[in-house]
Formats: structure tokens, sequence, C-alpha cells
């Protein structure tokens, strides 16, 4: 599967999707104009990924900041994973800043709202 790359912007995360290497990364702030438009690729690609997934999928989030429409999105792709998850091995990663209590508070209510595994990283 050729692997999705989106070079960070100023108001845009890097998303790294590359099974061969096993590098699934969204990172840095997400706050596009456009969050819908943004993710589409995104979540197209994990449902094209879905149909010969690796046997194991480590996901990780490195989010310094998002806004409501991006909170959205990634929960879209949590789903995903989630689903996923029914049928090879998925463990989502939750990285956040030690200072910053409301990214691990997002990190705890999407992780209770799948059935993934998902494990808080402080940094």
């Amino acid at each position: 599967m050729i692997p999705l790359n989106i070079p960070e912007t100023e108001d845009t995360p890097k998303v790294t999707l590359d099974p061969a290497n096993g590098m699934f990364e969204i990172s840095k702030r997400s706050y596009p104009e456009d969050a819908t438009g943004f993710y589409a690729p995104v979540i197209g690609w994990l449902g094209q990924y879905m149909s010969a997934p690796n046997p194991e999928t480590n996901f990780t989030f490195r989010l310094e900041y998002f806004n409501t429409a991006s909170a959205k999105q990634v929960f879209k792709i949590l789903t995903v994973l989630d689903d996923l998850s029914k049928q090879s091995k998925v463990t989502i990663r939750w990285h956040y800043n030690k200072q910053d209590q409301d990214m691990l508070a997002s990190g705890q209510r999407y992780s209770n709202m799948i059935g993934a595994e998902m494990v808080m990283v402080e940094n």
C-alpha cells in the first residue's frame, strides 16, 4: 500500500501512514480551516488499509493542540482504528505534555469511547 505523508503546516498536523515501515503518526498542531477536508484522505487511507492491515498496528498521536473541528475528525480516526482492532492487534499511543492536563483528559475521554487499546504516554 502506498504510504500517506502530509507535511505539517502552521495549522495542520504532520501525518505519516506508512505500513511498510510500521509508522502511523499524527503530530503537532491541528486547527485547519476545513478539518473535514483535511482529514478526509487520512480516513479514506485508513479505510483502504483495513482491507489488508499489518498484523500489528501501533498508531501514535503526538498532538500539541487541536480545535473542536479536529477533535471530531480524531474521533473518526479512532473509530476506524477501533474497528480495525476487531481483526488485528491495534495499540494507540496518546502522547501528552506533563503540564498539559487538557490533552491528557482528551485522551482519556477518547479511550473511554473506544474498545481498542489506548495508552497514555507522558512526555
